[in-house]
């Protein structure tokens, strides 16, 4: 039997969807089908408003074979599976003769446990287990609302998957009911294994043709060598410039005298006192190193931290030798007691191990807030080796994202992955085969939107540098006289939460317009404020350089107070830089441009969300146009119409803001 033609899919999908065909979606639906049936590896960017969910879902599902498709936010994963995906299937189940299946798979913990829920949660303070309503001050208690409120949802919700429960609970209220994989009892022992929400969801992966997951669970799948995720013959990773960093998170093995402590606390009952008393002094001898810890980088490990790391991995092995001797006379109960002991003291003694290793290939590092204390933490110097093994093997992968070219080509992000320069040739350069990066094709489809005309890069070339010190008066002059003349309307990205405070107060005595800021209400009620709110500000950090999507005449000015370079003392950005500079690179290009040109091409992308927008991306920082490396940067953002011509900018910003007066 013939397949059916491609643009004859795609059409009848994007009219199911009620979009609209665009030249960029029909160039990415062509190439992803190519590199599926090819069996090779595709970076596609694809800039807002070019529908490329239906431009790899579309030729995947026409593939046949089994597709798991990664993103990295809620928002894209529950487009996949409540919208684009429903319409699509049904569109083209008449077209293909089949009716694919798709299926949503998250972590465990994302899904409610029926053991716990029961049963109770084990104490870290006392015997047993204990009722949460008791233990969270009863039903009138926040906790003890939201745990009724868990109950009563328990009993009406399909699937368990916490997204599902609107409004949303706390963390700590979420895990009084969830549990993550180690803490598992697993089915064929637990009592409502019949039941459970999480096993529910890899049998229906199991079935599905289409498995929409998150980055951190592909990694999850990749990194720790046990399958989670079933089979697949295509993985599609959406907002793949997110990848390198979530997979680094996964990697990232953190130690705090916190989580020492509840582990001593949760297995110091259930072994024998030498076991127990072992692990209460290493425990203790830990907390008091941590206290006297200064935060950096620790090229070496000291010797008194030395010291009591080895203490904690050694009793931390003989208290799990201890916990599975004792396992055999364990009832179900005592099982999930034990199973969230164990999972505890597991993770102190991996981490512990690991930061004893000294591996050249980590970076071991201490960190102290304010709030939590001090912490030690070790991370992968690199995870381009990783994804090269882990990723790109046996399968096809297709990776897609508005942001892949940076400073013009593929090859940053690439390079990042694990893949070698586009075009070059599939041979490492010592001839070890082993070694090869694996061979990928890059394609850029552009965008619907006409940037030239629809934007403004501006560059406040007569401010003064920044500096480390926050108080740049002539930047908050700047980003006055430019709210103003923008009627408000403006989104302001800082670099630091710091920054965007003191603008904020700076500027609230200043300005007739409403000025938010992140944090002082969630970011969900924030943005939709600033969305329906004409004349408002909203000033915040990392987040909103790239979740913030406002289309309309609401968002007209999008300010980023300075180049958001990594800091100088970020220590996995520092030691990345270094390792590049010893192998004779530019570090600073390779590590510190490449991160900033990311958010700055994410952060300028929040102006044109739709074709009728009109507005400008003003950088308040002169390096963009004055130092060497801006022409990288700038080549990294949307194709803008360029001006470092300030009086020039408040006077479109002052027209743009009119019309959008007359026509409300």
């Amino acid at each position: 039997m013939e397949k059916p033609a491609l643009p004859d899919l795609l059409h009848a999908a994007v009219t199911a969807v009620g979009g609209v065909e665009r030249p960029g979606q029909v160039a990415m639906a062509e190439a992803v089908r190519t590199a599926v049936d090819d069996g090779s590896h595709l970076l596609v960017q694809a800039g807002t408003g070019t529908g490329k969910s239906l431009g790899y879902l579309v030729p995947a599902l026409a593939h046949g074979e089994r597709v798991v498709v990664a993103t990295a936010t809620l928002a894209l994963q529950r487009q996949l599976v409540e919208r684009d995906l429903p319409r699509t299937v049904e569109s083209l189940a008449p077209l293909l003769r089949r009716h694919p299946l798709y299926a949503m798979l998250k972590g465990r913990s994302n899904y409610l446990c029926l053991h716990r829920l029961h049963e109770g949660v084990p104490s870290d303070e006392e015997d047993g287990l204990f009722d949460p309503l008791e233990q969270m001050g009863g039903p009138s208690s926040k906790l003890g609302k939201d745990l009724m409120r868990l109950r009563e949802w328990a009993g009406e919700t399909d699937t368990g998957d916490r997204d599902g429960l609107t409004p949303g609970v706390s963390d700590k209220a979420w895990s009084q009911v969830s549990v993550t994989s180690r803490e598992c009892v697993g089915a064929s022992k637990c009592a409502y294994g019949a039941e459970c929400f999480a096993e529910a969801a890899r049998e229906r992966a199991k079935l599905a043709d289409v498995v929409v997951t998150n980055h951190a669970l592909l990694a999850i799948d990749a990194i720790q060598g046990a399958p989670v995720l079933p089979s697949h013959e295509v993985l599609i990773v959406d907002e793949a410039h997110e990848l390198v960093s979530r997979v680094t998170g996964v990697a990232t093995g953190e130690l705090t005298p916190g989580a020492v402590s509840r582990a001593v606390k949760r297995s110091a009952k259930l072994v024998n006192e030498k076991a127990a008393d072992a692990l209460m002094s290493a425990g203790e001898g830990f907390e008091r190193v941590m206290e006297l810890a200064l935060p950096g980088r620790l090229e070496e490990i000291p010797e008194d931290l030395a010291f009591v790391l080895a203490a904690l991995r050694d009793a931390s092995r003989l208290v799990i030798t201890a916990l599975g001797d004792s396992r055999e006379k364990s009832d179900q109960d005592e099982d999930a007691v034990r199973k969230q002991a164990r999972a505890a003291i597991e993770h102190v003694h991996s981490v512990a191990e690991r930061l004893l290793e000294e591996s050249e290939f980590d970076v071991v590092w201490c960190e102290r807030h304010d709030r939590f204390g001090a912490s030690l933490r070790v991370a992968p110097l690199s995870v381009s080796g990783l994804l090269r093994e882990k990723l790109f093997t046996d399968r096809s992968v297709v990776l897609t994202s508005a942001t892949l070219k940076l400073g013009g080509d593929f090859n940053g992000v690439a390079a990042s992955l694990g893949l070698g320069p586009q075009g070059a040739r599939d041979e490492p350069a010592d001839g070890s085969a082993d070694e090869a990066p694996p061979p990928w094709q890059g394609i850029d489809v552009g965008s619907p939107f006409d940037y030239p005309k629809q934007g403004i890069l501006y560059v406040a070339r007569g401010l003064a540098q920044p500096g480390r010190d926050s108080n740049r008066a002539d930047m908050l002059d700047e980003l006055a006289d430019l709210i103003t003349a923008a009627g408000g309307r403006t989104l302001g990205l800082f670099s630091s939460m710091r920054g965007a405070q003191a603008a904020a107060d700076a500027l609230r005595g200043r300005l007739d317009f409403p000025i938010l800021l992140q944090g002082e209400e969630t970011l969900g009620e924030l943005i939709k404020t600033f969305a329906n709110d004409a004349g408002t500000c909203l000033f915040g950090t990392l987040s909103l350089w790239q979740g913030v999507d406002v289309p309309g005449p609401n968002c007209q000015l999008v300010v980023m107070d300075r180049i958001p370079f990594p800091r100088p003392d970020d220590p996995l950005m520092s030691a990345r830089q270094k390792a590049v500079e010893e192998r004779g690179g530019n570090g600073f290009m390779a590590v510190a441009a490449t991160h900033a040109a990311l958010l700055m091409a994410q952060g300028a992308g929040r102006l044109v969300r739709a074709t009728d927008d009109r507005g400008v991306v003003a950088v308040l920082d002169p390096r963009l146009a004055n130092a060497r490396y801006g022409s990288f940067l700038r080549a990294s953002m949307p194709e803008f119409w360029y001006t470092v011509d300030g009086a020039q900018v408040r006077r479109s910003l002052s027209a743009i803001a009119a019309k959008a007066d007359g026509q409300s």
